[in-house]
């Protein structure tokens, strides 16, 4: 192939190499140029052209891209129609991706004119999601390069999507003294949600003292009517013949690995037990953020083996996301003499249910509403306060006058309670460890009430999410700690802070603070029910 300028009169049957417009007639990149292509470009002018000019052993890009995809060999893979000179592969179904890469490197050494590239080994891939790339680089590649990447890719399976099935597992949590219900039932909804991305299911659970004699018996037991156990210690493994490992063993099992090279995750324990996987989760495994727990899981669920081997290559790339939550993390947090919140009140809806009065504007003991939460949110232990406004922001702001309180405008309140939280998170100071976010309408929350939030906060050393609670029952405010920052730009919508409470896996403390946690004045007869004078 030539590449470069021609004169016009010699340019039939070449490939345009820029988009040319030619009177009312516009040519597209890599068209070929037919006769009366040509004679447009020279009536319009033009005396010669850049183009590419193909050999007779030349293959076109589509082609060429074309037989080399066809020439592969996978499961469980969808080949698309090639455009530009690309085939993209996609998933047929969802499950862990496998490559050959020495294949993959041999065919990207052919030629620079020819290349594939695909998602990593093991990665996990949902269905139709894309797994490989075939791009040839210019318009046309020499047809003795496409048969030398042909020839090796008759070498075997190239890639596969290695499809998960549906399993059933069975858990065993252990206890000790002070692991409370609420972290059990917690890891229970984690795994569940783990489970489901890839059609596994949790089918029984085992609740067991953390010795080694209940633990062997409970996994003998779910190792019968289940594909896979998978064992969560109630303490970490301290040593190699530890409960969990010891357990498996004295059960009839044998222990493949205990402790891996990814983290978190270094504590996970994998064995087999009559046939049967058993897995000892690390104590990372009860967040739904990615640990070394989800690539053996992952794998496991897929089919795939996984030998001590496996397990001892995962160090490259295995250093994954720090998870601030879990009880040890590799680094301790920078420590604070008092771990810094900022209060962000939420004053930007549209009390659509109250017929038109802004209920925030409401007079409670003769003072606005939203100006008597701002009040008691400054009079707080709380570093700073922010309000967000949107609706009827000038009234509201008006009556917020002379208080010493930072504004967020959310122009988009109208689109629900998740733009009012990234309008305010996104004000929080750096050196702040958490945000409490506070509704304007909530008329018994007082001082003491966040200070009391504040304070469990710290003693968690800024680490938990902290709720109010009235007689056990979950309320507001919600105290975000700075983990979570990051999780609230993703919210859309009406979603609030109690879906990433749920969502996000991290250690929640519910502190009483008696009815004012749920008390709220959203419509005309709650709020005068609780003292307040709508104004119109």
């Amino acid at each position: 192939m030539k590449f470069g300028p021609v004169p016009i009169e010699k340019a039939e049957g070449a490939v345009l190499a820029h988009a040319t417009t030619a009177g009312e007639r516009r040519f597209r990149k890599a068209h070929r140029l037919s006769g009366e292509d040509v004679a447009s470009l020279k009536a319009a002018g033009f005396s010669e052209v850049v183009v590419a000019v193909l050999a007779p052993d030349d293959l076109g890009e589509d082609a060429a891209a074309e037989k080399i995809a066809s020439s592969m060999a996978h499961r469980n893979v969808e080949t698309k129609p090639a455009a530009t000179g690309r085939v993209n592969l996609h998933a047929e179904t969802a499950g862990v991706f496998t490559v050959d890469a020495k294949m993959i490197d041999a065919i990207n050494a052919v030629d620079p004119a020819i290349t594939i590239a695909t998602l990593a080994q093991h990665a996990p891939v949902e269905k139709g999601q894309m797994v490989a790339t075939v791009k040839i680089i210019p318009f046309a590649v020499a047809t003795s390069l496409v048969d030398a990447v042909t020839k090796i890719c008759a070498g075997g399976e190239i890639f596969a999507v290695n499809a998960y099935r549906p399993v059933k597992v069975g858990i065993i949590q252990t206890t000790l003294p002070g692991v409370g219900q609420s972290v059990l039932d917690k890891t229970l909804r984690v795994t569940e949600a783990r489970l489901a991305r890839s059609g596994g299911r949790l089918t029984a659970e085992r609740r067991s003292p953390h010795e080694i004699a209940p633990v062997a018996e409970a996994a003998a037991a779910l190792a019968r009517d289940n594909d896979m156990v998978v064992i969560f210690g109630a303490s970490a493994l301290a040593d190699f013949a530890d409960v969990i490992p010891a357990a498996i063993e004295k059960a009839g099992g044998t222990v493949i690995r205990a402790g891996m090279p990814v983290d978190p995750g270094n504590l996970l324990v994998l064995g087999t037990l009559n046939g049967k996987r058993v897995i000892g989760a690390p104590g990372c495994a009860r967040s739904p953020k990615e640990n070394g727990f989800d690539w053996v899981l992952d794998r496991l669920i897929a089919g795939l083996d996984v030998t001590a081997g496996d397990i001892a290559g995962m160090g490259v790339g295995g250093l994954l996301m720090e998870i601030p939550s879990r009880p040890q993390p590799r680094e301790p947090l920078p420590a604070r003499a008092e771990s810094k919140v900022d209060i962000v009140l939420l004053a930007a809806g549209r009390s659509s249910r109250m017929g038109g009065p802004n209920k925030l504007l409401a007079l409670f003991e003769g003072k606005p509403l939203v100006r008597r939460t701002a009040e008691r949110a400054l009079g707080s232990k709380a570093a700073r306060t922010i309000v967000v406004t949107g609706h009827q922001r000038e009234r509201v702001r008006s009556a917020l006058s002379g208080l010493d309180v930072r504004l967020a405008d959310n122009p988009d309140f109208a689109d629900g309670l998740a733009s009012s939280l990234k309008a305010g998170i996104a004000r929080v100071a750096p050196d702040a460890a958490g945000a409490m976010i506070v509704l304007g309408d909530m008329p018994g929350v007082s001082s003491k009430d966040l200070d009391s939030l504040i304070d469990a906060f710290r003693r968690s050393s800024g680490r938990a999410v902290v709720r109010a609670a009235h007689q056990g029952k979950r309320g507001n405010p919600v105290l975000l700690p700075r983990s979570l920052f990051a999780a609230v730009a993703h919210l859309q919508g009406d979603t609030g802070a109690r879906h990433l409470v749920e969502a996000e896996g991290l250690d929640v403390i519910d502190v009483e603070i008696g009815e004012g946690a749920s008390i709220d004045v959203d419509t005309r007869e709650a709020l005068e029910g609780a003292g307040g004078v709508l104004q119109d």
